[in-house]
């Protein structure tokens, strides 16, 4: 048999008192709230197989020129609390989404200077299929693990084509309206239909309609059209400044 002398008895004795009362301590501690922002905003960018090595690298240098660009800058200096909290995902096929970068607080030049720094370097996810109802759930999700909060959530799902893979689009879009969240989109617009699928990027009545008619929903909810992916940076720059700003934009078609 093993035996403790006094002081390492004492010792064991100590630790786990200090243990039991740290474990008390810490159930009955309120948790600490979480810091709140004018908007809660996912970012939601289609890479699947369409989107082009061209067309990805516009999309990315576009979205982090956007987010240091000194109107969407002044925009969020315009809310209440002078703050965003953002997170940047990409998605493609059915089981293709993934955060690109997480959730990160936008509060002024600097702060936008490393997620557009961030954007620029980091590696495209995936080329797959187009499931923006998958893209759509992901994106909720991210919202309800923000350790941020805001009395406005938003997602902004961008890409160039219709769905054609995964959860249908309308029951995704459901779900996130049912929480509260609003969908706005942005379409781009190919200058010529695909060979093998024309209707995936020139639905009837126009990818925008399609947007309109099923992704985005929700109080002001929006789609913006850019007319081709060269005009994608002043799309997303006018798209975040209504986002933030909470600006009335209707249908807005983008060019060169």
């Amino acid at each position: 048999m093993t035996r403790l002398f006094p002081d390492r008895l004492l010792a064991r004795t100590g630790f786990a008192v200090f243990t039991a009362f740290a474990l008390i301590a810490a159930a009955v501690m309120p948790a600490r709230p979480a810091e709140r922002v004018d908007l809660l905003l996912v970012l939601a960018s289609d890479v699947s197989r369409s989107v082009d090595y061209a067309k990805f690298q516009l999309q990315r240098e576009g979205y982090a020129a956007a987010i240091t660009d000194d109107r969407v800058l002044n925009a969020i200096r315009s809310g209440p609390l002078q703050r965003i909290a953002v997170a940047f995902v990409e998605w493609s096929g059915a089981a293709a989404q993934k955060v690109v970068i997480d959730w990160t607080l936008i509060d002024g030049k600097a702060s936008a200077q490393k997620f557009a720094d961030q954007l620029i370097e980091l590696p495209r996810a995936f080329a797959d299929r187009t499931a923006i109802g998958a893209g759509i759930d992901f994106a909720l999700a991210q919202l309800d693990r923000a350790p941020f909060e805001s009395s406005r959530r938003t997602i902004d799902v961008s890409g160039d084509g219709t769905s054609n893979s995964g959860t249908p689009v309308d029951e995704a879009r459901d779900r996130a309206l049912a929480k509260g969240v609003t969908i706005n989109g942005l379409v781009i617009l190919s200058d010529r239909p695909l060979a093998w699928n024309p209707e995936h990027t020139n639905p009837p009545g126009g990818l925008d309609k399609y947007y309109r008619d099923h992704v985005t929903g929700g109080p002001g909810a929006f789609v913006m059209v850019a007319e081709n992916f060269g005009s994608f940076r002043q799309a997303i720059i006018g798209k975040l400044i209504a986002e933030i700003a909470m600006l009335d934009t209707g249908r807005i078609t983008v060019r060169d």
